[in-house]
């Protein structure tokens, strides 16, 4: 008696986009971008090479919807670490190193994040409605005392976002290996840095004297 193949027998799970997220974000992470395609997916996911697209017409479709995943959990990790404190510069300064953890966690994941926006003519709604990024805006605007302008917020949180995504660009420099280890581990360097970021000192510190 044949055993059939993924190909070749029903679908059962209870969630097909779920699934088909899941094995497109698996294939990512483990065998890169070259590797996803629709079939591939659905070989991942077990299911007939059919199945995707009873939601995603197309490759590109399915990289949208992991995006889309991206930023939300993004936001997630985001408003966790926020959370943690009170105080408004560990606030900025956990926001910065869970944003980097994330990236470098989820290295393809982030990749494809950005990839996704990068042509579009708007920040995705996921980012900037109550998104990761109103996460930063959000907190430099709550400890200003209401002293910073819509400008100043706007460029304040521009730099923070961008001051994160250098860095976690270049997290994996082996230059930064001994800084490091004399700080005591990765995170510990990552605070260290964005701790010595003073860009936020304007907007925070301003005395209102």
């Amino acid at each position: 008696m044949s055993t059939a193949t993924a190909e070749s027998r029903p679908y059962h799970h209870g969630d097909l986009s779920r699934a088909l997220i899941d094995a497109a974000r698996k294939i990512l992470e483990t065998e890169g971008p070259a590797a996803l395609s629709l079939r591939a997916v659905a070989r991942e996911a077990g299911v007939s090479p059919a199945a995707p697209y009873h939601h995603f017409k197309d490759k590109a479709e399915l990289l949208e919807a992991v995006a889309h995943e991206g930023w939300h959990e993004l936001d997630a990790a985001l408003s966790k670490a926020r959370g943690e404190t009170d105080n408004a510069r560990d606030q900025m300064t956990n926001l910065g190193v869970a944003y980097v953890c994330f990236a470098r966690d989820n290295p393809a994941l982030y990749r494809v994040m950005y990839d996704r926006s990068r042509d579009k003519d708007a920040l995705p709604d996921q980012l900037k409605d109550d998104g990761a990024y109103c996460q930063v805006r959000d907190t430099i605007a709550e400890n200003s005392g209401g002293r910073a302008t819509e400008i100043d917020l706007e460029l304040a949180t521009i730099a923070a976002w961008c001051a994160g995504h250098g860095l976690a660009e270049m997290i994996s420099f082996k230059q930064f290996a001994p800084l490091k280890d004399l700080l005591g581990g990765e995170e510990a360097f990552l605070r260290a840095v964005f701790e010595h970021l003073g860009m936020f000192a304007k907007v925070i510190d301003q005395d209102p004297a």
